[in-house]
């Protein structure tokens, strides 16, 4: 199956259940592309130390899973895409909305 994930949001541990959530289902062999949108462009910086964000990150990126940030959510922030979360656009969460089996929003 072909999951979407969509992050709006930087509560520590949402995102950290979201990325754990896209670990689980690669582990369960299905394909996960995650869109950053809004403040959910902030959540790959989340230092928190119970719930340990950029672990699940790091998993998720060395499992092949791809992630995209909203480039106007960036800019707005004075912040650029990078190597592991390019910056994007609608055309791409519009490709994922339609290439995906389900959609899931945090």
């Amino acid at each position: 199956m072909k999951v979407g994930l969509v992050i709006s949001q930087t509560d520590p541990e949402t995102v950290w259940n979201a990325f754990r959530f896209a670990n689980f289902s690669i582990d369960k062999g299905h394909n996960v592309r995650i869109f950053l949108i809004g403040k959910g462009v902030e959540s790959v910086d989340i230092d928190h130390e119970e719930f340990n964000v950029i672990e699940e990150v790091n998993k998720y990126v060395d499992n092949k899973g791809e992630i995209f940030a909203c480039g106007t959510c960036l800019v707005s922030r004075n912040k650029q895409g990078s190597p592991i979360c390019p910056m994007s656009t609608m055309n791409d969460l519009m490709e994922l909305v339609e290439e995906s089996d389900k959609v899931i929003s945090f």
